[in-house]
């Protein structure tokens, strides 16, 4: 887990063979990615047997084309699939004003470990592009109560805002986080999230966490709201929505990064 978790890298491979990798990455920058770490919250859909503690880990990038053209093109991504039980949840992108959302096709290489696809609109100039992947593996270690979970994000290229958010498993207790958070609170209409906000990172860059926590319950969080009554055919239709909606799509943002966009975009009309 720590050796291959999220160590990523976006190519952009236009419709114009002859660019080079460099020429790919200036023309679509990545300005933020968005990073959600939620333990015990749910198990893949496809899952029969349930006597695994479920990681379940998505992210969102928004990228934007830095170019005077329109571009389509493909992106390709690597993914920790030599992690235990990884799986694939759900891969999507967006149209360019958030109002839709497309289940994209992708392609998986296992020589590789990488996942692609087309984008599914053109990307305008100065136009920003979000995708979301959710995968599922199995990398906490248990020993009776006790979890842990050893997590390691290696940047894969320059990017400007580097959020990452933990998610608190229910009925956790002495939940303890490596190093201390420095935002606590309600993240995307979840309560006991774990917020991280990196500016400016370089590629090759590495920020580490390990999560610890004692949990006596057996079922993730998924499963224990259908005990409470709610509609859990729904969110099992839209089981990527539960596990990215706090950050995809329109609600991207959080309030640090927000104002600090804002910030930048003020200077930038000066």
């Amino acid at each position: 887990m720590k050796k291959y978790l999220l160590i990523v890298s976006v190519i952009l491979a236009f419709m114009c063979p002859s660019n080079s990798f460099a020429e790919n990455e200036s023309i679509l920058s990545l300005e933020e990615l968005s990073i959600q770490v939620m333990p015990e919250f749910a198990y893949h859909p496809n899952d029969k047997q349930k006597n695994n503690v479920p990681l379940l880990i998505g992210y969102q990038g928004s990228m934007v084309n830095n170019s005077d053209q329109p571009q389509t093109g493909k992106i390709e991504i690597p993914l920790p699939m030599k992690e235990k039980d990884f799986r694939i949840g759900y891969v999507a992108d967006y149209s360019s004003d958030l109002s839709k959302s497309y289940e994209i096709e992708y392609i998986i290489d296992p020589e590789k470990g990488t996942i692609s696809w087309t984008t599914s609109e053109e990307i305008g100039p100065k136009e920003r592009y979000k995708f979301v992947i959710e995968f599922y593996v199995d990398s906490i270690n248990v020993k009776k109560e006790m979890k842990s979970l050893q997590y390691q994000f290696i940047s894969f290229a320059d990017i400007e805002l580097v959020n990452v958010t933990f998610t608190e498993p229910s009925d956790a207790k002495n939940v303890k986080l490596t190093p201390a958070p420095a935002e606590k609170g309600n993240h995307g209409g979840k309560e006991n999230t774990y917020s991280y906000l990196f500016q400016n990172v370089k590629a090759g860059e590495v920020k580490n966490f390990t999560l610890t926590y004692l949990r006596s319950e057996s079922k993730p969080a998924s499963e224990l709201l259908n005990v409470q009554n709610i509609d859990i055919e729904t969110k099992e239709k839209k089981a990527t929505n539960l596990a990215i909606g706090a950050f995809s799509g329109i609600g991207v943002l959080s309030v640090g990064t927000l104002t600090y966009l804002i910030r930048k975009r003020k200077r930038n009309q000066v």
